[in-house]
């Protein structure tokens, strides 16, 4: 009960702290705005949002039974954490004016203050920055929702709560500054992520391998999980693939040629990926599965969403067979060590990302997007873009490991990451929470340990 008191007391005094930051607009500005480019990243930003749900079918498919409300859940409370740290501070962090390139200013954005009305962002000048801002939350929400998949199963949901904004505060948002902001270091490099290779799946990815680490137990064996309904799994996939056309077209920022072609390498890259998963699988002596299919689809899907608008649509086909392959690999030898990475969260998409990286400093071409001021990729016989990928990717892995590693300790201290052999036993559906998929026996579970 007094642990429930803080954080209620905390979402009390942001509410009435609102009322002193009405945010009201003096003028809104119309001038510049193109009504179809609003239209299609309304529409944009409405399909990164579903990805979320997407990923709590994906993830809750494959977990154990006992577990699977917990584990959604998990996806759906970031929705809810995030849109309002995004909103008090978050997208100031994230875009705000910029701090030596490395951070934004908390005050310029604070509770949305000159947003509505604000001019439009420098690189989406079609928009309203409001629309800009909304869009970019979305991504802000599933980031740290990726990692779950490595918390399934082990973790304590007001300790992922604190973890979920810890991350989002010194993680997330001076990434996203550093990558997308005009101003950020390794924007004014020369990286090129158009939807978040690093800043979304490289961030979770290594998070996740952060996590995994941290959390895990050496002298328990691992056994591994019967998924509780692939079904769930396909659904999952379904909305995660028909949402990242919002996620890679989207970050057009715009409707025209560049978000069609995104479009076009999106889809590619997810269905050769998809088919590489089963087939590598089938050489190997196994039966094509619906869960394999899935995860490489994904695998695909992240693979080129830091390439999407930067590569021709063949090279989407190379990159996502390669992608797939490779994670199928690291997934393969992660099963063989003591890492307890419960959904494959790392090699799926740290992995994922990290070769859609360097993917895109081998493949990107600047006839694609004139916007690519760097240079077009290796393989076309220039050196700059790749050592540019190279030297970001570097420092990306160990700002976000480390970085991670610290907020798990912070995290830890504050409220204890694990749950209990008890809690553990009867599932988190139950102790966590007091619910179960299927309702009877509800009476069973354990106290609860909000």
């Amino acid at each position: 009960m007094k642990k429930a008191v803080l954080p209620f007391a905390l979402l009390i005094a942001v509410s009435v702290l609102a009322l002193f930051f009405p945010a009201i607009p003096k003028q809104i500005v119309t001038e510049g705005i193109v009504a179809g480019d609003v239209a299609w990243m309304l529409a944009a930003a409405a399909l990164v949002l579903l990805m979320t749900p997407g990923l709590a079918y994906f993830y809750g498919g494959m977990i154990d039974t006992k577990n699977i409300i917990s584990t959604m859940l998990q996806s759906f409370i970031a929705m809810g954490v995030i849109s309002v740290l995004w909103v008090v501070v978050g997208f100031s962090l994230a875009f705000g004016e910029s701090k030596g390139g490395l951070i934004g200013d908390p005050t310029t954005f604070f509770m949305f203050q000159n947003v509505l009305d604000g001019q439009p962002w420098s690189l989406a000048p079609t928009i309203p920055l409001v629309l800009f801002a909304l869009f970019q939350l979305k991504f802000a929400i599933i980031t740290p929702a990726l990692i779950t998949g490595t918390f399934a199963e082990r973790i304590k949901f007001r300790s992922y709560i604190i973890f979920l904004v810890l991350f989002c505060l010194f993680i997330y948002a001076p990434l996203a500054h550093w990558t997308w902001h005009p101003e950020g270091f390794l924007f004014k490099l020369g990286v090129l992520d158009f939807a978040g290779g690093t800043v979304v799946h490289m961030s979770a990815g290594f998070a996740a391998l952060a996590a995994s680490m941290y959390l895990r137990n050496k002298t328990e064996k691992k056994t591994p999980i019967a998924p509780a309904n692939i079904p769930f799994v396909l659904m999952g996939t379904g909305l995660l693939w028909f949402g990242w056309f919002g996620f890679n077209a989207g970050s057009a920022l715009g409707a025209g040629p560049l978000a069609a072609s995104a479009f076009a390498t999106t889809n590619t890259a997810s269905a050769a990926a998809g088919l590489c998963w089963i087939l590598f699988d089938a050489v190997r002596g196994k039966k094509p599965s619906a869960l394999g299919f899935c995860i490489g689809a994904v695998v695909g899907l992240v693979a080129i969403t830091p390439a999407a608008g930067f590569v021709t649509i063949p090279s989407s086909l190379f990159i996502g067979t390669f992608a797939s392959l490779i994670s199928n690999v690291v997934v393969h030898w992660k099963s063989k060590t003591s890492l307890e990475d419960t959904l494959d969260v790392f090699p799926c998409h740290g992995v994922g990302g990290l070769v859609g990286m360097v993917m895109t400093g081998l493949l990107a071409n600047q006839a694609v997007n004139g916007a690519n001021t760097t240079g077009n990729g290796l393989f076309f016989g220039e050196f700059a873009l790749f050592q540019v990928h190279m030297i970001a990717l570097v420092i990306v892995v160990a700002f976000t490991f480390f970085g991670s590693l610290l907020i798990l300790k912070v995290t830890d201290l504050i409220s204890s990451l694990k749950i209990s052999p008890e809690e553990k036993e009867v599932g988190q559906d139950l102790s966590q929470h007091g619910e179960n998929v299927y309702q009877y026996e509800l009476g069973t579970a354990t106290k609860d340990t909000i």
